[in-house]
């Protein structure tokens, strides 16, 4: 366990990295916290949650922590958590991966409420990374599929696109609520308020783009089916024009002794006018009706 203390001036800040369970539980004995407690926090995927536990504020928040790009589909898969256990007086947080912001966050912070609140900006703006990506592939979708490069376009890759989306506007609704229900002191209340607004833009971006791809698969299937439409229709038109000619061929073409048709002197001459007659009558009973 890496064990990280920093004293303000009204309070400490205690941040722990990859804990074990035991060691875990021993350390917030003195701090008379519930070991109950202790299961969300090793829990693999638990989604943020905001709780009061005696004396101290029990809170959950989820980075997002993987590549874009990677084809990962799971709230646990594609963001990591940091447990909170504070007072006015103290500050602990919990996460078992590294963060790059952790170390990062600096300067003076008047309360525990003040630093959780520039953690939760710093937290949020893991999620500008993925929202930035998505937006960028649904430009190449949306090039592929109108600018008759279809080839190109995967369905695999969109399914995994949408995921991303699906996951990080889960864990960024429940923040939103979370944020919705926290009280803070006034001096806190206009950073509570930008944090708010955070969220909000990047779940309309994740909204955002799942309507678009919705959209785009939509019209990606309506394609495709409308160009299976028309290779049924000119197999119909085909069949149209070949089937009373296959059926006058195979008329004549029977080997029966007796068939008058078969002395004719210009029989084969009639049959092929006969022939002719009948698909320039088929072509334009089709243009009559506009069918070709």
């Amino acid at each position: 366990m890496k064990e990280n203390r920093i004293d303000f001036a009204s309070f400490q800040w205690i941040d722990l990295e990859n804990p074990k369970l035991g060691e875990l539980t021993e350390f917030i004995k003195p701090y008379g916290l519930s070991p109950h407690l202790l299961q969300d926090l090793v829990q693999v995927g638990h989604l943020p949650k905001l709780e009061k536990v005696g004396e101290f504020n029990f809170l959950i928040l989820r980075a997002f922590s993987a590549k874009p790009n990677g084809k990962l589909t799971t709230i646990p898969e594609l963001s990591n958590k940091i447990g909170f256990f504070f007072t006015d007086e103290i500050l602990i947080s919990v996460h078992q991966k590294p963060f790059q912001f952790m170390d990062e966050i600096s300067g003076h912070f008047e309360n525990p409420e003040s630093l959780i609140l520039k953690i939760t900006e710093k937290m949020l703006e893991t999620y500008e990374a993925p929202a930035n990506w998505l937006s960028e592939e649904m430009d190449h979708f949306e090039s592929d599929v109108f600018l008759g490069r279809r080839k190109r376009f995967s369905v695999e890759q969109l399914y995994f696109a949408k995921a991303k989306a699906r996951a990080c506007k889960k864990v960024l609704h429940l923040t939103q609520t979370l944020l919705l229900h926290l009280t803070v002191q006034p001096s806190n209340e206009a950073q509570l308020q930008d944090l708010k607004e955070s969220v909000s833009s990047l779940i309309l971006q994740f909204e955002d783009f799942l309507d678009e791809a919705n959209s785009l698969l939509n019209i990606y299937l309506s394609s495709n089916s409308q160009k299976t439409n028309e290779v049924m229709k000119l197999l119909t038109v085909f069949s149209a024009f070949f089937l009373p000619l296959t059926f006058l061929v195979g008329v004549y073409g029977m080997n029966f002794k007796f068939m008058p048709e078969l002395n004719w002197e210009y029989g084969y001459y009639l049959t092929w006018g006969a022939m002719l007659s009948i698909s320039i009558a088929i072509f334009i009973w089709f243009k009559v009706r506009k069918i070709i």
